[in-house]
């Protein structure tokens, strides 16, 4: 029988938290496993976990996704007044091969048992297979969205190819779409036979609805991130008018999450938590420490002018009742550091990641936002792709966020007083895009900030000044590949410079 990779063998145990007992009851030779002893169903919450773990764990340079759409984005600052050179590269837009390095070196690995699973040569697995594709999708558009041309249809084979070529990042995002469209198939024509999935799945329970949701709502992410392209691209253009057709108006409302048993015992918290809040004796990680709101944000959240003299817009006037769940008031406000302020004109005491940021041990991991899913919407109506009130769908995604944050109660009232107010209200928003990005932006805030990142370099909202210290007059519009590659795969890397962050770009960015 076929050997599986004892590296794939050690992502799935160490991305999973399931007992043993659970998923790895097996008669052979645990050092020796074999494709019939390992099947789908046990393999699965590692596949699930491990690329949601590897974006967590790491931070501050060689990072992860959040942490870097919260830098750039104006949400997060370092602690000036305990730490010195935090985030230094970030603010001088001082990229290199170094740079959030995580982000590659983290998903890659860790989607290979998701591969596994899609390529089991069993026919009652059509479930597992779908959820499988479904996973990689999403990460593969992660890829695609901060490095443009990346290995995909050669990634992923294990010990077969070592050196995978790069693959042109348009034609990745139709591969996607097909891929999607497989894992829908798969769902909808199971039958009897094959086997259900149950606790495994650590995103839904085993609920195939949700995930068919999901799917719809990752191939509406990647066909409104090519909007914007199409209105010069008529190619494009023929090709989001017919797949958006064909897509299926079922969409998520509610936040994707996933919790494979995190609880409050070393080594099971959520990693999230355990890496930017506390260990299991609840004592502060560093990371706590040196964490902190950005001036812009919490100024801007307030309703007043932040206080970087590279923002040159007045405040909306309008107070947004989450903000202080986002950071931790001092004296009753939300304390904010500039972006390349040094502590001598920063406030005595800064705000700290807030209460529904750093909630528990056992908090669940985000993977998608159901506001982010009310946004997508809102966008493709607005530019005629989608049936339903652009305005209506808006608004239903700041709900979404204050539902998501325990205060759906006063979201109608935040909705009221900033309607007429341009940039975060429908009536008052000259440009509706403009609305859409920065709501967009409001919403992820701490959880999944690449949303906004990827929507800032498209569309060039919202509008977030350079930090004071910058060296470059704008941001770049996507990461340098990794060293890791320049030395395991340098016959098929491309070479890049500084320059080339700066200077080309995703294929959907024409911004």
């Amino acid at each position: 029988m076929k050997l599986i990779s004892k590296t794939l063998i050690g992502l799935f145990i160490s991305g999973s938290l399931i007992s043993c007992s659970d998923y790895l009851d097996i008669n052979e030779s645990p050092n020796e496993p074999t494709a019939d002893a390992v099947t789908p169903d046990l393999m699965l919450a590692g596949a699930l976990t491990g690329p949601y773990e590897a974006q967590t764990r790491q931070r501050n340079y060689f990072g992860q996704a959040n942490e870097f759409g919260n830098v750039m984005l104006g949400n997060w600052g370092p602690n000036v007044n305990s730490f010195t050179g935090g985030y230094l590269d970030e603010f001088r837009l001082n990229i290199t091969t170094s740079f959030y390095m995580q982000i590659w070196d983290g998903i890659y690995p860790n989607l290979s048992t998701a591969e596994y699973i899609d390529n089991t040569d069993s026919e009652v697995y059509d479930y597992h297979r779908a959820i499988a594709k479904i996973t990689k999708a999403n990460y593969f558009q992660m890829l695609v969205d901060f490095y443009g041309d990346i290995p995909y249809s050669e990634a992923l084979k294990l010990g077969d190819n070592y050196t995978p070529g790069y693959d042109d990042d348009k034609m990745i995002y139709r591969s996607l779409i097909e891929e999607l469209d497989a894992a829908l198939a798969l769902i909808n024509n199971a039958d009897d036979f094959d086997n259900t999935v149950g606790s495994e799945d650590v995103v839904f329970g085993g609920d195939m609805n949700q995930w068919v949701k999901y799917a719809n709502t990752l191939k509406l992410r990647l066909l409104v991130r090519q909007i914007t392209l199409a209105k010069t691209d008529g190619e494009t253009a023929s090709y989001l008018t017919e797949q958006f057709a064909n897509l299926d108006n079922n969409f998520v409302t509610n936040d994707v999450t996933i919790n494979p048993g995190y609880t409050n015992s070393t080594g099971k918290l959520n990693p999230f938590y355990s890496t930017w809040g506390f260990d299991s004796q609840g004592t502060s990680t560093q990371t706590y420490t040196f964490t902190v709101a950005a001036d812009f944000v919490a100024e801007f959240m307030k309703g007043q002018t932040p206080n970087n003299p590279n923002y040159t817009a007045s405040g909306t006037g309008v107070s947004d009742p989450r903000l202080p769940l986002y950071f931790q008031p001092v004296d009753g406000e939300v304390q904010g550091v500039i972006m390349g302020e040094t502590s001598n004109n920063a406030p005595d005491e800064l705000s700290k990641l807030g209460e529904k940021i750093i909630e528990d041990p056992s908090q669940d991991g985000f993977l998608l936002l159901g506001a982010t899913s009310y946004f997508l919407q809102a966008e493709a109506a607005l530019e005629g792709y989608l049936p339903g009130n652009p305005k209506a769908l808006f608004q239903n995604g700041i709900r979404a966020s204050f539902r998501s944050l325990g205060i759906e109660g006063q979201a109608d009232g935040y909705i009221t007083a900033s309607n007429n107010i341009d940039r975060i209200g429908w009536d008052g928003s000259a440009n509706k895009l403009e609305a859409i990005m920065t709501q967009k932006w409001l919403a992820t805030n701490g959880r999944t900030a690449y949303e906004s990142w990827f929507d800032y370099v498209r569309t060039g909202f919202p509008v977030v000044p350079l930090a004071i210290t910058a060296e470059k007059p704008e941001r770049y519009n996507r990461l340098l590949y990794p060293q890791s590659e320049y030395i395991t795969n340098a016959a098929n890397v491309p070479t890049q410079s500084q320059a080339d962050a700066f200077n080309t770009t995703i294929f959907w960015d024409v911004n």
